[in-house]
């Protein structure tokens, strides 16, 4: 089977496979209310609960990876939140044949200014730190600090259908390329997606992502460049004893625009549970 039906076969042979397994279980009291795969949700963790979360995402075209797992702590109450985000990722075309390594790092704030994960609307910016932990010669990072700002607007538009959307900012001074030379760059994010709530334990996605950015071209000079993804996906959730929420999915990446013709794979798996 082609890759461009094997991906909707699978997420279709996901969901119905999920829904017959909810189907004979009691009703869930946890609802599933989580990071979307390419937005962020915004909901601040609760107080006292913990969440990790891995991710992976391969991209078949250029076969470029990348796995990242954060680890998100709320700070006394849901008002304030920190979170630390590790890549780890190969690049094809990197100088040392695609080896994989760490990308760089990111140090999150987030401040829950409205709402909660009960409410109708809720907005809680962030801003991250983007330490240069990657190897800049092998196209895995910036070389110097970075700086991102995220606004994350949740909006429950119905009783089953609840969408997310972000506009977001990231600024490296000094950035630089594989030989050395350095410049300012500035990458625009802006996203949305739809979340319908099948079951309190089983959400159907569509996310859109869009990136417009700039990569160093020599000495100050730099080289526009964008990105463009749709993700159809599913994620369930498996609600164990003494608070534990697992939380399961995969989407899709299907390139639009700037991307068409790129296609991929998107997993994510969480942990959420007490102190």
């Amino acid at each position: 089977m082609r890759h461009s039906t094997l991906l909707p076969s699978l997420l279709l042979s996901l969901a119905t496979a999920a829904s017959v397994l909810h189907a004979q279980q009691p009703p869930k009291e946890v609802p599933i209310q989580d990071n979307s795969f390419l937005l962020e949700e915004a909901y601040n963790q609760e107080p006292g609960v913990i969440q990790h979360i891995s991710t992976f995402t391969r991209l078949r075209q250029s076969g470029d990876w990348v796995y990242t797992f954060t680890e998100e702590w709320p700070m006394g109450g849901q008002a304030h939140q920190l979170s630390l985000t590790v890549p780890v990722q190969r690049l094809a075309s990197s100088p040392d044949g695609g080896r994989r390594g760490f990308g760089d790092m990111a140090l999150n704030y987030r401040y829950q200014v409205l709402g909660d994960g009960d409410a109708t609307v809720a907005f809680s910016p962030r801003l991250s730190l983007l330490f240069p932990t990657g190897n800049h010669n092998q196209g895995r990072g910036n070389g110097h600090l970075g700086f991102q700002a995220n606004l994350p607007l949740s909006v429950v538009m119905a009783d089953r259908l609840v969408t997310h959307m972000n506009l977001g900012c990231t600024y490296t001074p000094h950035a630089e390329d594989l030989l050395g030379n350095q410049a300012d760059i500035t990458t625009w994010n802006i996203g949305q997606s739809f979340i319908w709530l099948a079951r309190q334990d089983l959400n159907l996605m569509l996310e859109f992502a869009y990136t417009s950015g700039e990569v160093v071209a020599g000495p100050g000079l730099r080289q526009p460049t964008q990105s463009a993804f749709v993700a159809p996906g599913v994620r369930w959730a498996w609600n164990l004893p003494r608070g534990l929420q697992v939380v399961p999915g995969l989407a899709a990446m299907v390139g639009v625009g700037p991307s068409r013709g790129e296609r991929g794979i998107f997993l994510y798996l969480s942990f959420e549970h007490p102190l």
